[in-house]
């Protein structure tokens, strides 16, 4: 039992060690292969880097309404390259512009439909309101001939009424 533990615990120190060597082992490699800070031991294959170019520029600075795009500087003696690049940027605004294009169609496109569908509705309750306008006219008018009638009816009554009590009747 105790020489199984043993293999085990062996076993896991040499697990640990490698784990150790894989993480840490290409950061020391390089930290010597550079040698160490402070040290006059220099990589002689790779001379320092220099650019002439100029900080870029950015979108905002040349066009302030394109504030995602950005534009360099560098590389514009190259007319090749600066006729590339511009001929992207066209591209890219044609693009833009497109859609923006297509976009404001269809927007268009949905309030000529919206517009129609309204002017429709409004012809229909147009049209309703009219006919209960006549319809309400016709009320009126038929209201005002029984009104008319009614008075006349009443009159009548009364007369009837005056000329039979004239005549001795009662009344209930």
């Amino acid at each position: 039992m105790a020489r199984r533990s043993g293999d085990c615990m062996r076993c896991l120190v040499i697990f640990a060690v490698v784990s150790a060597l894989v993480v840490c082992g290409p950061a020391l490699y390089w930290k010597f292969n550079k040698g160490f800070v402070g040290s006059t031991r220099t990589n002689s294959l790779c001379p320092p880097c220099v650019c002439d170019c100029p900080p870029p520029l950015s979108l905002l600075q040349i066009a302030p309404g394109l504030a995602n795009l950005s534009i360099t500087d560098c590389g514009s003696d190259d007319p090749e390259l600066k006729q590339e690049m511009e001929k992207q940027f066209v591209d890219l605004l044609t693009e833009e512009l497109k859609l923006q294009e297509a976009v404001a169609d269809e927007h268009s496109r949905h309030m000529n439909v919206t517009l129609a569908e309204a002017k429709r509705v409004a012809s229909q309750y147009q049209k309703e309101a009219e006919k209960c306008n006549a319809a309400t006219e016709i009320c009126e008018s038929a209201r005002e001939r029984a009104e008319a009638l009614l008075i006349k009816e009443r009159k009548i009554t009364s007369l009837w009424e005056k000329r039979a009590r004239q005549s001795g009747w009662e009344g209930e």
